[in-house]
């Protein structure tokens, strides 16, 4: 399935290794031996060089890939987190994100390059970037500091998460 570039989205294919720039930044990847990727018109398409299933199954994860880095260098890719609990705040201080989450500490954690947190509201924590990976690896380890607890729901979640409650114990 071919790879449709916007506009203002310029690719480069060196041997093995494709360079994508876009008007958020710009990406590169090495693809493996058993794929070729050619670029005809404004149209990237994704081959295997040989018959073999890792040749196929390479293919179609290089194609997935390359459309999230054409994704990411136009569009970008956002992670909503949301903060449920009383005293639960989030606060971005420089390249620092300072987190209240009920522990005797305030927790910071520290912005890696390539990401853009925001805060719009207290209880709400956006993550931008170019890289998709890398997007949902940061909201993962914030996440991480306060998983949602299933009595109550309390911790950081992500935007839209269904959190099922336990019932609590009877005596």
């Amino acid at each position: 399935m071919p790879i449709p570039l916007p506009s203002g989205v310029e690719i480069n294919v060196a041997g093995q290794e494709v360079s994508i720039k876009g008007a958020k930044g710009a990406m590169t990847h090495r693809v493996h031996d058993l794929v070729s990727v050619a670029v005809d018109g404004g149209v990237v398409s994704i081959s295997a060089n040989d018959e073999s299933q890792a040749a196929n199954a390479l293919s179609g994860t290089t194609r997935a890939l390359l459309n999230n880095m054409v994704t990411g260098v136009s569009a970008g890719f956002t992670r909503k987190l949301e903060i449920v609990g009383v005293g639960y705040r989030a606060q971005v201080q420089g390249q620092k994100l300072a987190l209240s989450l009920g522990y005797s500490h305030p927790v910071e954690y520290a912005i890696p390059e390539g990401i853009t947190i925001e805060t719009p509201s207290q209880t709400e924590i956006l993550i931008k970037g170019v890289d998709k990976q890398q997007v949902g690896q940061v909201a993962a380890n914030i996440r991480a500091y306060r998983p949602p607890e299933p009595y109550k729901g309390k911790g950081v979640r992500y935007g839209g998460e269904v959190i099922v409650k336990k019932e609590a114990k009877k005596s």
